[in-house]
């Protein structure tokens, strides 16, 4: 199953006409286009479903939903799809 997972807008560019982004998640940290987003900034917290952030979320919903995420499993799963093992 995959979910919309929160993260934190770290970095923010345009590149070759898209606009993407470095966001974090927890300890994890990858790329994510920013496209559907134009008004999160470095700082924000957005959803992200399949290596697009699809909404933006204030700060303390992106907690609630990554900490419910975390109770329920599932949260290493949908970070690293196809993975066995958490990243080291």
């Amino acid at each position: 199953m995959c979910l919309a997972i929160p993260g934190k807008i770290l970095e923010a560019q345009e590149n070759d006409g898209l606009r993407v982004g470095r966001v974090q998640f927890g300890g994890v940290v990858r790329q994510v286009s920013l496209d559907f987003v134009p008004e999160a900034a470095v700082g924000d917290y957005v959803m992200v479903h399949v290596g697009f952030a699809i909404s933006k979320v204030d700060a303390v919903e992106a907690e609630r939903t990554y900490q419910l995420l975390q109770e329920m499993g599932t949260l290493v799963d949908e970070l690293n799809p196809g993975d066995d093992h958490p990243p080291k």
